[in-house]
């Protein structure tokens, strides 16, 4: 599903509770210091025995990387119909249950050796879909009551997300790391789920819609600092 090489997962999107690889080896130990660590970070040491113990299971089941992300995605859909017809709470509620698949599947694919380039990429395809899908069940339900706004906050933050991990697979493609910014995945889905499950669905979106589009610019203002020697 993935590979141990950072340079490998440049297309892989923000990494969710557990990223692909669990090591400790992050840039945190590099040049963050640790009051700047991001919560995707400390879930990744927090909840690695944890994680590695139930991919262990899933591994000796039989149980591919492959078919976690897919049942990530199928359950994002779940969640975008429950939106949909504007039970918040239950959307809440499997969204998170298929955000946990996202720690799974690269875990299981390391362990398992089966970790590859295109697992990379079809994790971060799929996770794309499944923000995608839940966003566009609250921008339907939305739309459904009138509410403008929430509409438009809701595509916005797709917008946003969407740029998010753009900016990050195009810095890496240039050879710069760039996970930098208020909201990596980890921290949009632990919002949105928030926002679901305290069916505070417009405030959670103002705020995404927001942050994403800041942590967009963080990204573009460190690319142009990391890159400052292109222009001398």
């Amino acid at each position: 599903m993935t590979t141990a090489s950072p340079m490998l997962r440049s297309p892989r999107s923000e990494p969710l509770t557990v990223p692909w690889d669990v090591n400790l080896m992050t840039d945190a130990a590099t040049d963050r210091s640790p009051s700047r660590v991001s919560l995707t970070e400390w879930l990744r040491v927090r909840l690695k025995p944890l994680i590695e113990g139930v991919s262990r299971v899933l591994i000796r089941l039989g149980i591919g990387p492959n078919l976690l992300t897919l049942v990530g995605l199928l359950l994002s859909g779940a969640a975008a119909y429950f939106a949909a017809r504007g039970e918040y709470v239950r959307a809440g509620v499997v969204f998170a249950v298929g955000a946990s698949f996202d720690a799974l599947d690269g875990t299981v694919a390391r362990l398992a050796g089966k970790a590859s380039r295109f697992g990379a990429l079809f994790d971060s395809t799929l996770d794309r879909y499944g923000e995608a899908l839940i966003l566009s069940g609250l921008a339907y339900h939305m739309a459904v009551q009138g509410q403008v706004v929430g509409v438009m906050l809701a595509f916005a933050t797709l917008f946003g997300s969407v740029m998010v991990s753009y900016v990050r697979a195009r810095s890496e493609g240039l050879g710069v790391e760039n996970k930098v910014g208020l909201l990596t995945r980890v921290e949009r889905v632990a919002l949105l789920v928030l926002a679901l499950l305290t069916r505070q669905a417009t405030i959670g979106l103002w705020v995404l819609a927001i942050l994403t589009h800041v942590t967009v610019i963080q990204r573009v203002v460190h690319l142009y600092r990391a890159t400052r020697d292109d222009r001398k």
